[in-house]
């Protein structure tokens, strides 16, 4: 969740969508997004809308407290009812992020996903996520997420490598997200995600071996792995910028994605998403999938996005200022905008390419339709799914899957 919002026009008081926005919502995907802006410690590369205790500290008062959060966050997911009506969707997936959902106590998290079953149903095959710091979890802890109803859970690992850890600011000791991988297992949880960076300085190649192989090793069915991007505004960037660590290198990340796509191929996973990999298509992450194909969600918490029918709208940041919307019978939402038609086909070129199934070349305008033959020849989009009408990456176009999506949207 970016800390940065955009601008955008008011949204009224009632939250109230645009008719054009429900029309055909039962032909769509329903997903909930629900952000928990807690964190212990404050991660030296984040830029998420996420605040530490202190920072939080005489802001806010009562309003901004995570003992109280789950009990707003039900009151969205009531507002979120209201505004969608009759719409007769069960939820079909539900992702808890952050931050740090698991600072929050399990039957807060449970209770949050209670809600939503309540006021909208939940689909009989619904995914229900939560990220998970590894230090912030026990058995008892999971086992209770288990019970009330999470079968899906994202584990930050990020490395292996202690000096990588530290330059990221991550308090978890090495082993620890592998022992959290079987401990998931134990409680039940069929689906296990652990997120990697690579790109860190101080990182070698041998140390990003080393974090894939203990990856693997622990045996989830999904690994995310991401290039490192230093935001302004970070600590990690004000070190680099005092030179106390080297700045990341393209070459670097384009090494590294390499060795993950050799490594994570030969031990049976496989791309659908240019930086995550699943062992089966059950495994994939659904959520991230209805983003990325532009289905319908309802983003409740400080800073969360939310999309239906071609609106989009994000929240107030501050858990306080969230909280006091909310309290006084208001939307928390800051701002709205509505896609127009050509808003929608680019973003759908710009999410869709880096799936694994590409985008249909019916959506390029005809400098995008040159722009892709052009790389079909430069070897950056496959031969075969071209000829049957889809622009799909090779694995040299993932390296330059930014430039190429440039491209084919003019």
């Amino acid at each position: 969740m970016p800390s940065a919002l955009p601008d955008g026009e008011s949204v009224p008081d009632d939250g109230a969508l645009p008719a054009a926005a429900l029309a055909g919502a039962a032909e769509r995907p329903l997903g909930f997004y629900l952000h928990v802006p807690y964190c212990a410690t404050r991660c030296g590369y984040c830029d998420f809308n996420t605040y530490t205790a202190t920072e939080l500290r005489g802001t806010g008062g009562v309003l901004a407290s995570r003992d109280n959060y789950a009990d707003t966050v039900v009151e969205e997911i009531r507002l979120a009812r209201k505004v969608l009506g009759d719409d007769p969707r069960e939820v079909r997936t539900v992702f808890v992020g952050g931050g740090t959902p698991t600072l929050l106590a399990a039957e807060d998290l449970v209770r949050m996903l209670g809600a939503i079953r309540d006021e909208f149903g939940l689909a009989p095959d619904a995914e229900i996520t939560t990220e998970a710091n590894p230090d912030s979890v026990d058995p008892a802890y999971l086992a209770t997420l288990r019970e009330g109803g999470f079968n899906r859970l994202s584990f930050g690992m990020q490395s292996a490598k202690p000096h990588v850890l530290q330059i990221l600011d991550r308090t978890h000791t090495p082993g620890r997200p592998e022992a959290c991988v079987a401990e998931a297992r134990a409680a039940g949880f069929e689906h296990v995600n652990l997120d990697l960076i690579y790109g860190t300085p101080g990182e070698s190649d041998d140390d990003w071996r080393a974090s894939l192989e203990a990856a693997l090793g622990a045996g989830p069915d999904h690994i995310s792995a991401y290039a490192l991007i230093v935001e302004e505004g970070t600590q990690l960037a004000r070190r680099i910028r005092r030179g106390e660590v080297p700045m990341t290198d393209d070459d670097v990340h384009a090494d590294r994605y390499l060795i993950a796509e050799e490594l994570l191929t030969a031990a049976g996973m496989h791309w659908y998403e240019v930086s995550n990999w699943a062992t089966t298509e059950a495994a994939r992450c659904l959520h991230n999938e209805l983003y990325w194909r532009g289905a319908d969600w309802w983003g409740a918490g400080p800073g969360a996005h939310s999309h239906v029918g071609g609106v989009r709208w994000w929240n107030v940041k501050h858990p306080g200022a969230y909280a006091a919307a909310l309290a006084a019978g208001r939307t928390p939402g800051a701002g709205r905008e509505l896609l127009s038609d050509e808003d929608r086909r680019v973003e759908r070129i710009l999410l869709e390419l880096r799936l694994h199934d590409g985008v249909p070349l019916t959506l390029l305008k005809p400098a995008g339709l040159t722009a892709a033959h052009r790389a079909l020849t430069d070897g950056l989009l496959n031969p075969e799914p071209y000829a049957e009408g889809r622009a799909t990456l090779t694995l040299r176009g993932r390296l330059l899957a930014d430039a190429v999506v440039r491209d084919l949207v003019d």
